[in-house]
């Protein structure tokens, strides 16, 4: 926190005298986040109670049949859009409670219910078959991720392979899923990722009538503003974080862009994995001018890595602040071992001898392999 702290001041200092650093407009994005992030997740943690409610009574009975806490089911959305707050209501054991509702929902909640729908709607139509591999060979680096932040928040090894079944079981069944069936599964995330906008949209319904007219159209709900908070605490602190991840691309632009010359993927390919740490959506939206190989990693990459720096951190630091470096260490720990992983499994650009051109070798053997790979 004094980090963000100290980023908050230099970004600050730097808007009050011109922004002549770059700083004071990152400083700005802090607040002009606030926007976004409460459409995306006000409403679903005014909701969070009855859904708490509904899950009780009808799937955690089979979960605790099976021996594994509910709050696993909080891991299916992400942190940020309900999942921490289900995985809490949820919970028999608070620290599962809380490791679900942290490190679970930020890395496989997100990517289910924000990574993927987003793609789907911002990359190019011939992309998708990168993206979905890329998606892949991510989630087959989870665990990896899952096991990391399990252990850091003080649970036994164990416990964190059992409680993760669930989670480890849908993983499988959407591996499958891409591999064989890669267009239905892409329709069916955009269906979700739908479905998960209407309720958000409901649940801000609900919580503005009754915080304006004092009138429960639902009863049960959790009141907005008490949403409106937690929102809040996330624009504080990314007043911080987002100067202090401008700060540290910076730095490490020159070094990673080094490295990605050695292992065969373009600055743009590099630039992207810096962003994709603070957020998703620009990550995406560059994805096109990657090479084959960089657009595989960085997708990779974001399933564990995906916000870090910026909303995932800023939410950490308002929930479970003592959970900070338990999910920044997990999702950086698997978002190298899925770009590792993309690394291994692709072939970097060669050059034409004859020619002396570039020509990328892996795109012909993805086409070729289109049936067999995705």
């Amino acid at each position: 926190m004094w980090i963000m702290a100290a980023g908050a001041v230099i970004g600050g200092l730097d808007r009050l005298f011109g922004g002549k650093l770059g700083l004071g407009g990152k400083f700005e994005e802090g607040f002009l986040y606030l926007g976004p992030t409460a459409l995306s997740m006000a409403g679903i943690i005014c909701l969070a109670p009855l859904l708490s409610a509904g899950l009780q009574g009808s799937v955690a009975p089979l979960c605790r049949y099976i021996g594994v806490d509910p709050a696993i089911l909080g891991g299916l959305l992400a942190i940020d859009m309900g999942g921490y707050q289900l995985s809490v209501d949820l919970a028999q054991d608070p620290l599962i409670g809380a490791y679900t509702g942290i490190v679970v929902a930020a890395i496989f909640g997100c990517t289910i219910t924000f990574t993927i729908p987003m793609g789907i709607g911002i990359i190019d139509s011939e992309d998708r078959p990168l993206f979905a591999k890329g998606i892949l060979l991510g989630l087959a680096a989870m665990p990896v991720a899952l096991v990391t932040g399990g252990l850091l928040c003080g649970l036994s090894p164990k416990s964190i392979l059992f409680q993760n079944l669930p989670i480890v079981f849908l993983a499988v069944l959407f591996l499958l899923g891409i591999w064989k069936i890669p267009e239905h599964m892409i329709r069916g995330f955009s269906i979700f990722a739908s479905c998960i906008r209407f309720l958000i949209t409901v649940g801000l319904i609900l919580g503005a009538v009754q915080y304006m007219t004092g009138f429960a159209i639902l009863p049960g709900i959790a009141p907005l503003e008490d949403a409106m908070k937690v929102v809040s605490s996330i624009g504080i602190v990314m007043l911080g974080s987002l100067p202090v991840s401008e700060i540290l691309q910076r730095i490490l632009r020159r070094p990673f862009s080094w490295a990605g010359r050695k292992v065969g993927i373009n600055d743009a390919s590099v630039a992207g994995l810096l962003i994709g740490t603070v957020s998703v959506i620009p990550a995406l939206t560059m994805l096109h001018q990657m090479d084959t190989r960089g657009k595989v990693v960085n997708v990779a990459f974001l399933v564990s890595a995906a916000s870090a720096l910026a909303a995932h951190l800023g939410f950490t630091m308002g929930t479970e602040p003592q959970l900070a470096v338990p999910l920044l260490a997990a999702k950086w720990i698997g978002g190298i071992a899925g770009a590792l992983l993309a690394l291994a499994v692709t072939r970097p650009k060669k050059v034409s001898t004859s020619a002396g051109a570039e020509e990328d070798a892996d795109s012909s053997s993805l086409c070729a392999d289109k049936a067999a790979s995705l």
